[in-house]
């Protein structure tokens, strides 16, 4: 397959809250894009020196600290355009120099690469998951392991729920799966491999989804060895 871009991964953030960011780069432009520049400026502005990129694009899958919070200083330096959804931003009210908001399946260019983006609401209201030929920038929507939680403001199990059913009529299996945060498989998994071991992938029905992602339980919320035996205890 001969792509138009390629995908490296950056990963920062305290012990308790690590984050992969993405960094995109256009093969025929050398224009670049940053997923979620949550930590680690230092770090990232390495990356575009090395490479001798500017990211042109800054693209948030959703709102939370932990996946915006080097937006501004981005802007300042490179004068970045900055994406999110409409009902995300209007949502959560949030604020940036350069920021343009898109609506459901609009597509953007990065250079010769398109990128779709699919309104995936559930994490928060307005998450979004980003689609090139053959990566998905999935944010808290869906962990190689498991999905993002649904307790918080704006949250949701039943969105969650109908998000991950239309991204398994949408995603095509060889497509490579990059979460905002890994448990214990590494960012780049096929949706292929998902479907096979990611549970909520997995049930069918959103009353047992439901129960079973609101369920109490001191397992943290990315991963779970044992989710499917706990889905037959749940059930």
């Amino acid at each position: 397959m001969n792509l138009t871009y390629k995908i490296f991964q950056l990963k920062a953030g305290p012990p308790s809250l690590q984050n992969y960011m993405y960094i995109i780069i256009d093969n025929m432009t050398s224009e670049a894009a940053i997923v979620d520049p949550g930590w680690d400026l230092n770090l990232i502005k390495k990356f575009f020196v090395k490479f001798q990129v500017k990211p042109s694009m800054i693209l948030l899958t959703h709102s939370h600290y932990d996946h915006v919070n080097l937006v501004d200083p981005l802007v300042k330096e490179y004068n970045s355009s900055v994406y999110m959804s409409r009902v995300e931003r209007d949502f959560y009210n949030f604020k940036s120099e350069n920021l343009y908001s898109f609506e459901d399946l609009d597509v953007l260019n990065l250079g010769e690469t398109p990128i779709k983006c699919i309104v995936t609401p559930g994490h928060t209201t307005g998450s979004t998951c980003y689609l090139l030929e053959d990566a998905l920038f999935t944010g808290d929507t869906v962990f190689i392991e498991g999905c993002g939680l649904c307790d918080k403001f704006g949250g949701s199990p039943e969105e969650m729920y109908e998000s991950f059913q239309r991204l398994k009529e949408i995603i095509l299996p060889h497509v490579k799966v990059y979460p905002g945060h890994s448990y214990r498989e590494h960012p780049g998994t096929s949706f292929r491999d998902l479907s096979r071991f990611n549970i909520y992938i997995l049930i069918e029905s959103k009353e047992h989804f439901v129960r079973f992602r609101m369920r109490r339980t001191k397992v943290f919320s990315g991963s779970d060895l044992n989710m499917l035996d706990q889905f037959r205890f749940y059930n």
